[in-house]
């Protein structure tokens, strides 16, 4: 019988891209912090505050952040990492500053989890643009 974070060798994961809005932890979706919530492992982006973070004590936390003049995370090795975790866990999330599909390689990792056959969702956050106006 499969654990919540292991499924039967059939089933693959899904992952979910999930926007963390302009940083505070109270700015996310409530549809995202229900993820991060359910979520079995979580890789996150270097902009996400640790208050976000504490919404899935329950998850594995894997950093994969980019930032100017510091070590950062190959994107071919952070899509990489997506396809494993998906076919170990059952709730992935991709939690990525503002709104994932601004500023980001989300096209890149939508593709390669879906010609590995593994389901993906956006879940939108709010871009700090917008949070500002």
């Amino acid at each position: 019988m499969p654990t919540r974070s292991q499924p039967s060798i059939h089933t693959l994961g899904k992952v979910y891209l999930v926007g963390a809005g302009p940083g505070a932890a109270d700015l996310i979706t409530v549809r995202g912090a229900n993820l991060l919530a359910q979520a079995d492992i979580v890789f996150h982006d270097a902009l996400v505050e640790p208050e976000m973070l504490a919404l899935c004590p329950q998850a594995v936390l894997v950093p994969v952040g980019k930032r100017c003049g510091k070590l950062s995370s190959a994107q071919a090795f952070i899509n990489k990492r997506l396809v494993d975790a998906a076919q170990k866990y059952r709730v992935v999330v991709r939690l990525k500053g503002g709104d994932p599909m601004l500023f980001g390689r989300a096209d890149e990792e939508i593709q390669t989890l879906r010609d590995a056959g593994i389901e993906v969702e956006v879940v939108p956050g709010i871009t700090a643009a917008l949070a500002g106006a």
